[in-house]
């Protein structure tokens, strides 16, 4: 009897050990997105503020479309090195130097004499482009070590959450802060929000980076993407030995999207939702200003703020679905989500009246958080090494498509109606969207036959073919 009650005993301690350690984790995750939140303030309020202030300085609108474009190349070229940088660091160390130099780059801006503004700007461009990117890819590569692989629905939804209040709040407050306290005091605030991240990141435990080790937070060997099994997973370990060297990272990254069937497309598409968004942030202030020439943005702001409402009520419902059934929204969430948000915006520029057109916002909002943590979360699946060249490529291929967009979308906007020039950006991303969803259900579909067959032969010779059992089992999506 003493014999049996003590393996008891010790399961008992064993969960309740577990149950602490997953509320502490829990817990620091939360101030590490109250940090994040703060510093988003500050990216959101200096997007206004300095676009506003290049404009006021060099009085030509084209500046301020270089000032992003420059921002967006650095994020860019980000994006390609900061798998290898997460091979060499920890992850702590990335979030927390992107926060300091982001927040340098502010003072530079700040103390810069009236002859040295435009390099100053420069710098600044170049500096919040990459350094957003580094702490973003970071952030989101580490989040299974932070808070284990079964959480990480709800920490992504949670950072988004923090993300699109702040969205709010900077958008909203950015034209009263300019306009009541000058772009001086707007600029300190801004760099405040940094240093307040940096503390943050600095005070707190954060796992992830360095390769993880090769091992994922409980301390078991990475597995290949959501199913990914036999040939598939002995590629994936080549994969993670070559991004643990540092060496050819590039290569690497490309082949982190082959470690599950579907990867590569489901970047791709994410690429071409951000050619799409281009299209709409472009779009919205000439819409706007067809409806209400004497005040434009009001329409926008409106909008923006539905939007995120929209946004935020959709991460709530995801939390609460994660916390209930241990699952988090798979691919399958993703395509579809891309197709609704898709459609919603482009229906948001037919016209329709102001009530209608705001549940419209909601339903983009909504859907664009549904798409944002089922692709964070499908990317998470990948094994720790493959993990952050993952998501420093798709980084990549946002910046690029958002990028492009924009050079593109300006011009059309010259000779066609927003509703047209949205429709085919938009129509472009539910086009993909809809080749995805093909190649996840014909994947599960031969995953279904395959075991079907499995079976089948196994009730014909009364034991396993694990040859074919490898060949059979490929990852849903």
């Amino acid at each position: 009897m003493g014999s049996a009650d003590g393996p008891k005993a010790d399961e008992t301690d064993g969960d309740a050990r577990k149950a602490r350690d997953t509320a502490v984790s829990e817990r620091r995750f939360r101030f590490l997105v109250a940090g994040y939140a703060v510093s988003s303030y500050g990216t959101f309020l200096n997007m206004v503020a300095l676009n506003l202030f290049v404009y006021e300085t060099t009085g030509r609108a084209l500046a301020m479309g270089l000032f992003m474009a420059v921002r967006l190349a650095s994020g860019f070229v980000a994006g390609l090195v900061v798998g290898g940088l997460l091979a060499r660091f920890s992850a702590k160390s990335i979030m927390l130097w992107a926060n300091v130099g982001q927040g340098a780059v502010m003072l530079v801006l700040i103390l810069a004499p009236d002859g040295m503004l435009t390099g100053a700007l420069t710098a600044v461009s170049v500096v919040i482009g990459a350094c957003g990117t580094l702490f973003m890819v970071a952030l989101r590569s580490s989040i299974p070590e932070m808070v284990g692989e079964d959480r990480r629905a709800w920490a992504n939804s949670l950072s988004i959450t923090g993300r699109s209040l702040a969205m709010v709040a900077g958008f909203a407050s950015a034209g009263v802060v300019v306009s009541l306290v000058g772009y001086t005091a707007a600029f300190l605030v801004d760099m405040a929000t940094f240093v307040a991240c940096a503390v943050t990141v600095a005070l707190l435990p954060i796992a992830g980076g360095k390769g993880a080790g090769g091992k994922e937070a409980d301390g078991s060997a990475p597995e290949a993407a959501e199913g990914s099994k036999g040939s598939g997973s002995s590629g994936a370990g080549q994969d993670a030995s070559a991004a643990k060297s540092g060496r050819r990272w590039r290569p690497v990254a490309f082949l982190a999207l082959a470690a599950a069937p579907g990867m590569g497309l489901m970047v791709a598409l994410r690429g071409v939702d951000a050619f799409g968004s281009s299209s709409h942030n472009a779009a919205l202030p000439i819409y706007s200003t067809s409806l209400d020439a004497s005040n434009p943005a009001v329409f926008v702001s409106a909008f923006w703020c539905v939007w995120a409402l929209g946004n935020i009520g959709a991460q709530q419902v995801i939390q609460r679905y994660a916390q209930r059934t241990g699952r988090s929204v798979g691919a399958l969430g993703f395509g579809y989500g891309t197709v609704v948000m898709s459609a919603a915006f482009i229906a948001a520029f037919a016209g329709f009246p102001l009530a209608v057109t705001a549940v419209i916002a909601l339903i983009a909002g909504a859907a664009d958080g549904l798409t944002e943590v089922a692709y964070t979360s499908h990317l998470q699946t990948l094994p720790a090494t493959l993990r952050g060249h993952a998501f420093g490529l798709s980084a990549t291929f946002e910046n690029l498509g958002f990028g492009v967009g924009m050079i593109l979308v300006a011009a059309a906007l010259d000779r066609f109606s927003p509703l047209a020039v949205v429709g085919w950006s938009h129509g472009a991303a539910i086009v993909v969207a809809v080749v995805f969803l093909l190649r996840v259900a014909g994947v599960r579909r031969a995953e279904r036959t395959g075991r079907a067959g499995l079976r089948k032969e196994e009730a014909v010779e009364g034991r396993p073919d694990r040859g074919d059992r490898d060949g059979a089992e490929v990852s849903g999506g």
